[in-house]
């Protein structure tokens, strides 16, 4: 396959030892997770609306409701859309009535012994030159293809308001051959951020069950069509060393490295937030240059574990207490309440105890912890959220429906079900309620 000439990859490691320096915590270990965390219980919002059930067995397309966007029509806000990933079901594009827009496939495996199409996070771009004209685009991780899917948003386009525009000689993300992309360390969590200075747009992709993150610039191409170029990678941590003198590293399956998968990009300052699903909420800069600071620790933070092979899980040991307080693992789905005044929240989800946390949107206030809340059910047909995978906030109007923004949270188990079929879906929060339990 012909790809695009490309500078020289740049990569930047972070050493254990600097992360040591990062991570320096007081030398008095805290209670034990079981005794920390607030004593209040926290706030209940609950949904307006509720996606229409995914099925992740043959039935159902092996479909799994994963992470979503939210992309606003600034036109007709009430005809906005939300735009969600379904692993190898594809892409998802709902209105704000949580009704089907438009359904895309998952390319097809390369051949019959190779990996099929996966989608795994979507974010977007807005106003990108392409050589047809400016567009907005919907932007994928591709994980079976260790590839980006970019798709060009038209709201009333016939056919649906998605139109692949991927360059077909778009490069591999990480893998070197097939051989790599079937060994599934690929493409996983993906933000996207527009630089203000130089107007260029990239996207920023995590590597599943290793700790890299790659900085890829997105390139018009031709015949309308959309490239990228790597232009570097960071490595997280992989061990951290305790107050006690101590290494320690997430326990997980034999080879698995801590994994980043929700990312998200404050545009107002270049400000990365990823998480390291079993470790906590890394703050960088978005060109991935500078050194990291974990903003905040799981709960799990430093409790040795023994993997199990015939359960395939992980035995936790006595914790020596030197875990965050506010989430617990997997921290997962990141994003952004903004406010032109600069302040507003990052939104996590603490999928280990579901609920959300959130933080200070301003650095200046050390991204101090705001509060928290859980997505609870709204009644017997309309369920919260459990094990939320992604998250995607937008505050601004979009219509009667949602005048002061919406939340749309990835639920892992929705209820009632289907007898024993796994279901996954997605819920449409009003984001107005969200920000009225945080400010109470």
């Amino acid at each position: 396959m012909t790809r695009p000439t490309t500078t020289r990859s740049l990569v930047l490691v972070v050493t254990t030892a600097l992360a040591a320096a990062a991570l320096t915590v007081p030398a008095q270990a805290r209670p034990p997770a079981h005794h920390r965390g607030s004593v209040d219980p926290l706030p209940v919002v609950t949904p307006r609306a509720e996606t229409s059930a995914l099925h992740d067995d043959d039935a159902g397309g092996n479909a799994d409701a994963d992470d979503p966007a939210i992309w606003r029509n600034a036109a007709a806000p009430g005809r906005s859309l939300v735009i969600a990933t379904a692993k190898e079901g594809g892409l998802r594009v709902y209105d704000l009535d949580a009704q089907p827009v438009q359904s895309i496939a998952a390319p097809p495996a390369e051949g019959p012994d190779d990996a099929p199409g996966r989608f795994n996070n979507v974010d977007l771009v807005q106003g990108l030159r392409l050589s047809s004209g400016r567009a907005d685009l919907a932007v994928t991780s591709d994980r079976g293809h260790d590839r980006l899917r970019i798709y060009r948003i038209d709201r009333d386009r016939s056919g649906g308001p998605l139109t692949d525009v991927t360059d077909p000689a778009a490069p591999a993300v990480f893998s070197r051959d097939q051989a790599e992309i079937n060994d599934q360390r690929t493409a996983y969590g993906l933000a996207t951020w527009t630089d203000p200075a130089s107007g260029k747009s990239f996207a920023l992709v995590s590597r599943r069950e290793r700790t890299s993150i790659a900085l890829l610039e997105l390139l018009p191409a031709a015949g309308g069509t959309v490239t990228y170029r790597k232009v570097r990678t960071l490595d997280l941590p992989t061990a951290f060393r305790l107050p006690d003198g101590t290494s320690w590293a997430p326990c997980g399956e034999p080879g698995e490295l801590p994994q980043v998968e929700g990312m998200v990009v404050d545009p107002a300052n270049g400000t990365l937030y990823a998480g390291q699903e079993d470790v906590g909420i890394w703050r960088l800069r978005a060109d991935l240059t500078g050194t990291p600071k974990l903003l905040d620790k799981v709960r799990e933070y430093g409790v040795p574990g023994v993997y199990d092979e015939e359960t395939e899980e992980c035995a936790p040991g006595t914790d020596p207490g030197y875990g965050g307080t506010k989430i617990s693992a997997d921290v997962e789905g990141l994003t952004l309440v903004t406010e032109s005044d600069g302040d507003g929240y990052l939104l996590a989800s603490s999928q280990g105890d579901n609920t959300f946390a959130a933080y200070d949107r301003e650095i200046g206030d050390r991204n101090e912890y705001e509060g928290g809340f859980r997505v609870a059910p709204a009644g017997n047909t309309l369920d919260g959220s459990e094990e939320c995978d992604g998250a995607a906030a937008l505050h601004a109007p979009l219509g009667p429906k949602f005048p002061r923004g919406l939340l749309v949270v990835q639920d892992g188990h929705d209820a009632p079900g289907d007898g024993d079929r796994p279901a996954t879906n997605f819920k449409f929060v009003d984001l107005g309620t969200v920000l009225d339990a945080l400010d109470d």
